[in-house]
């Protein structure tokens, strides 16, 4: 009996102050606390889904981002031809572009509320003028007629809810009226049509147009260069644009009063020709999109779900210097305890995504750092009974978060800074543990 508790008391001894078990133990308490962090991690991705379907809603009501293609000019073309004895027409269509396109316009951004999620929506004032030279050739063999008295022209805009004032096109210096649709959905799916019933004394001569554009649409305006050569110029109060699309300005200026823009585009520039017959070119008119964005600097959400990536590096620097005050100091310290710590550092994510969702993201990170190290640093005082350890690990956590913080600033260079950063960590780690002679080492007892 007296061997029995002899093993016994040797065996608990063993457990208690083992430096073996209590890393193996350590270590899947580390592994345990990844699966609150997944958790956190779908958190962040439900509440950037709500802001998606929220920015979505408040856009369709508004109106959705806007792209403006056009004027094409569209004249139809009668052929006849023999077949079986049997005289049979056939009606194309010449589809041409304007020689000149020049937009110059204005965008003044608003934010839109929706609960607690705030949408970029913007009103614009465009003057969209040019000119179109009426020498284009078609193909004579088996020409009946060219209906120049059933021409028209169609100026694409992508969302017509957009549209808050009536538009009057100025062609040629005659005052045309405008409908409502496009006649040649297979080019521009959405857009509105002017009709040029005396386009037949204008043919040979270069015919000038002139419209404005008051629209309105939400996050994106983008522009379809269809003119030989296009120039738009953009300026807004907006200031952190992006450009996108196939073309980048030639000419830009982004401060804090916001951005001016300028683009040229040649018509070498697309694929696409100035005029063509019955060819469906909708692809390609589409591919040289271009304009800009107007974002919320960096995406709260995105900057959330990157800093919860790092939540296992915390964690673990968090444990490691935990489990070497263990062995150096011969301060027993209990897996529940490290517990206890582990979810306070996980509940440094959550307290990230759902304060910024209220104030801005550097506010929100100041706040949840303070809080979860001030709780911890309290707590580890207790534990360690030592100032100086406690003060080791707040400067730890403290650098640990401030070197997050800056890697989440450098979107570019985050594996970099990533990288380094874990070097740097197991470096010093291999430094201060350089004289631990593991095999003699026991936790707790001197």
């Amino acid at each position: 009996m007296k061997n029995e508790n002899t093993l016994i008391e040797k065996l608990g001894n063993w457990i208690s102050h083992s430096v073996t078990l209590k890393l193996m133990v350590i270590t899947v308490l580390a592994l345990l606390l990844l699966i609150p962090t997944a958790m956190i991690l779908g958190i962040i991705e439900e509440r950037e889904v709500l802001s998606t379907k929220a920015t979505s809603e408040v856009s369709s009501k508004w109106a959705n981002s806007q792209q403006i293609n056009g004027p094409i000019l569209t004249i139809p073309l009668v052929y006849e031809y023999e077949e079986q004895d049997k005289i049979k027409e056939m009606v194309k269509y010449l589809y041409m572009l304007p020689k000149e396109l020049n937009i110059n316009g204005e965008v003044m951004p608003e934010k839109l509320r929706r609960g607690i999620y705030e949408v970029v929506v913007y009103r614009s004032q465009l003057m969209v003028s040019g000119s179109f030279e009426l020498t284009e050739k078609v193909d004579i063999n088996n020409l009946k007629e060219i209906q120049y008295n059933k021409a028209f022209l169609t100026i694409g805009i992508s969302d017509l809810r957009g549209i808050k004032n009536e538009v009057v096109l100025n062609w040629g210096g005659e005052t045309l009226p405008v409908n409502p649709g496009s006649m040649v959905p297979n080019v521009l799916t959405s857009g509105i049509t002017v009709e040029l019933p005396n386009l037949a004394g204008q043919v040979g001569e270069k015919v000038p147009f002139q419209f404005s554009l008051n629209l309105q649409g939400s996050q994106n305006m983008a522009f379809v260069p269809v003119g030989g050569v296009t120039e738009v110029s953009l300026k807004s109060s907006w200031p952190s644009p992006s450009f996108n699309g196939n073309f980048l300005p030639d000419q830009r200026e982004i401060n804090k009063e916001g951005f001016e823009a300028n683009w040229k585009v040649l018509q070498l520039n697309r694929n696409y020709p100035q005029a063509w017959v019955d060819t469906n070119q909708r692809e390609n008119l589409q591919a040289s999109a271009f304009g800009v964005d107007l974002i919320l600097p960096l995406d709260d959400y995105q900057k959330s779900m990157r800093s919860a990536k790092y939540a296992a590096m915390t964690i673990v620097l968090t444990f490691l210097i935990f489990f070497l005050v263990e062995i150096l100091n011969k301060r027993k310290i209990h897996p529940f305890q490290y517990a206890l710590v582990g979810f306070a550092l996980c509940l440094f994510y959550v307290l990230l995504v759902s304060i910024s969702e209220h104030t801005h993201f550097n506010i929100a990170y100041g706040v949840s750092t303070f809080g979860i190290v001030s709780m911890i640093a309290l707590y580890s005082l207790t534990i360690f009974n030592a100032r100086k350890l406690t003060f080791l690990l707040v400067a730890s956590l403290i650098g640990a978060y401030g070197f997050l913080y800056v890697t989440l600033q450098l979107t570019d260079y985050a594996l970099l800074m990533g990288s380094i950063g874990l070097t740097v960590i197991l470096a010093l780690t291999m430094y201060f543990t350089r004289n631990v002679d593991w095999y003699k080492m026991s936790i707790g007892r001197e």
